[in-house]
């Protein structure tokens, strides 16, 4: 599962699949919260919506965002109460949770770390073969990170696993 996160907008994506197979889409959406509420009751509201995404697809692991530095700390803070609440509600699941930062993700899905939102949502859309790019963009956004984690999650599992086995063989 991947999730970008948002205090207007956290968007949440799920793909199935596997390093070497194709991955297919199995929902994606966006949690939304009223600018006109409270801090404290947005986030609740993220809470319970990716509390119910987890609960109804119950994913091996959880991919988040890794909060950057812009220029306007009202969004910083935003984005990191909103980062916090999916890492606490994954990790109360005993679920793994990796941070990818942007840039690695849009290496990973177009191949360029500095690719815009439309090229993003194109090769989502190309990778998991759907009709049209996933709306909004972060919704396809956090379908970039599911994809970024499976992909690169993968591979950091067989490293370690390398690593683990070859300190037991000496």
């Amino acid at each position: 599962m991947g999730i970008d996160p948002g205090l207007t907008r956290c968007g949440v994506g799920v793909v199935d699949g596997s390093v070497g197979r194709p991955l297919t889409l199995v929902d994606v959406g966006v949690v939304r919260t009223s600018s006109h509420l409270d801090v404290p009751e947005r986030l609740v509201t993220i809470e319970k919506g990716i509390d119910a995404w987890l609960d109804e697809y119950r994913p091996d692991a959880v991919a988040v965002e890794r909060v950057f530095a812009r220029s306007d700390v009202s969004t910083i803070m935003g984005t990191a109460q909103a980062s916090g609440i999916a890492m606490v509600a994954a990790a109360r699941r005993g679920l793994p949770v990796a941070m990818h930062t942007p840039s690695e993700v849009k290496a990973a899905v177009t191949g360029n770390g500095r690719a815009d939102k439309q090229q993003v949502g194109a090769m989502v859309t190309r990778i998991l073969r759907l009709d049209a790019p996933p709306k909004p963009a972060d919704a396809a956004d956090a379908l970039a990170l599911a994809i970024t984690h499976v992909w690169r999650g993968g591979a950091q599992n067989r490293i370690e696993a390398a690593i683990a086995a070859a300190g037991r063989k000496r």
